[in-house]
């Protein structure tokens, strides 16, 4: 096939390569390009894939992939997700995929220029190159286009605003490499203007620091400067795009540092978090669950002085039906099984506040309630646990004449306890030996 024998040319390694413009024009001397051949990168030329590129070469239309599936090639890491970018237009590419049999899916994203096909039962998002002709920190009015640097100067950070060519060519119009390299996180151009075009930019930012830059304090000042001046924009954000990306930064690395700046620039109001979150308490939780992979709710719990924290970010937010239960249960419990680790037997009021619970996903919680607590010990030994089951009913209490339904609960209740009381290893047999006794 040509496209393999294409790519087979150029496996040649990394190194840097000059490349002019199209046409006979010098290249600016802001673009950098080089030669990418790893097998994370020829790790992708799927069959689908393979199709999909001879497609847009048959029809010369450009196709490049984009963002951030570059950004994780270029760290040596498969990309979960590969996007694409292309000069052709929706139009065309709808009329190249249905001359070719190819079906389309999702195309509510044609407006905006992104058309996804399945070829070889895998999908492929392919966005035409854009311009934001009018923004309001939402949402963008677009116009296409087929300048490459253009569509790169409308994207957030630099590292997320490379291109790399099928044969490995990467195209790097704002040293998105070189702060890459250097674990630099830094707006395309001008922040201010980056950030008010979409004010969820400055999450992005925070949560791209955490996941890139190797020292906690590396700001530049004047992005610092940015975001706090227009750190109010994220009030007109809904509460559903924030809370993806905050669930992302609390799973990065540096999230005290980070929820600590948050707090400094005026961040924090306007994404819900308590006016004054405990941050010292966030400092230690954030110690504890180190290699524990918390849930980002366990984290942001340690803000949370009292459950209507809970309530009120739940009304910002829009949190799960489990997340917001979860904050409850972990500033409630947080307290008052603090002490469990130093009695004789640690592990038993969290195995009983599972046995006593109706709920399904108490286990979890209480799983996620010790990783709060740092208790990697005791968190090992309940992922071994299995819950037993309680072995008497009701029906075995009516077989022996107990009729009153009331005088059933309470003789259940006091069965249950001596079953607690017995590690869980009465029977069924022992413990209707106690009826008469009780």
């Amino acid at each position: 096939m040509r496209c393999q024998l294409f790519l087979q040319r150029f496996r040649i390694g990394l190194h840097l390569v000059p490349l002019c413009r199209r046409g006979a024009h010098i290249q600016t001397p802001r673009l950098v390009t080089m030669k990418l051949d790893t097998p994370e990168f020829q790790s992708l030329f799927t069959p689908g894939m393979k199709s999909v590129a001879e497609l847009f070469e048959k029809e010369k239309y450009e196709l490049r992939i984009a963002g951030g599936a570059v950004r994780d090639l270029l760290s040596g890491m498969k990309p979960e997700d590969v996007d694409f970018a292309t000069t052709a237009t929706p139009a065309q590419m709808k009329e190249m995929f249905q001359s070719a049999g190819v079906r389309m899916i999702n195309n509510k994203g044609e407006k905006h220029g992104t058309i996804t096909a399945r070829l070889h039962e895998q999908n492929f998002e392919i966005t035409t190159l854009r311009i934001d002709v009018v923004t309001d920190g939402r949402h963008a009015a677009v116009e296409f286009t087929t300048d490459w640097e253009k569509d790169a100067e409308r994207r957030d950070l630099t590292i997320n605003s490379m291109f790399l060519g099928l044969d490995g060519t990467l195209f790097d119009y704002f040293s998105g490499y070189e702060d890459l390299k250097n674990k630099k996180v830094r707006f395309v151009g001008q922040a201010s203007q980056r950030i008010q075009e979409d004010y969820l930019r400055i999450l992005r930012y925070f949560r791209f620091y955490g996941r890139i830059a190797e020292k906690p304090d590396d700001h530049d000042p004047n992005t610092l400067a940015a975001i706090k001046k227009n750190a109010k924009g994220l009030a007109g954000i809904s509460g559903e795009r924030i809370w993806v990306e905050l669930k992302k930064i609390l799973l990065g690395n540096q999230i005290n540092h980070l929820i600590r700046l948050m707090y400094e620039l005026d961040v924090a109001h306007y994404i819900g978090l308590p006016v004054n979150g405990s941050l010292e308490e966030l400092d230690k939780v954030c110690k504890n669950v180190q290699s524990l992979f918390p849930k980002p709710m366990t984290v942001l719990t340690s803000l949370f002085k009292v459950q209507e924290d809970v309530g009120k970010l739940d009304l910002r937010l829009k949190l799960s039906k489990d997340e917001k239960n979860l904050g409850f249960f972990i500033v409630k419990h947080r307290r008052d099984l603090i002490k469990a680790a130093d009695s004789p037997e640690p592990l038993k009021p969290f195995q009983d506040l599972i046995i006593d619970s109706r709920e399904s996903d108490m286990n979890s919680r209480v799983c996620e309630l010790l990783k709060y607590q740092g208790e990697a010990h005791l968190l090992k030994k309940m992922q071994e646990w299995t819950v037993p089951s309680f072995p008497v009913s009701g029906h075995d209490l009516r077989k022996m004449g107990i009729s009153s339904g009331k005088e059933i609960g309470t003789i259940l209740q006091q069965l249950r306890d001596r079953w607690k009381k017995s590690d869980y290893q009465m029977d069924k047999e022992e413990l209707l030996s106690c009826v008469e006794k009780v």
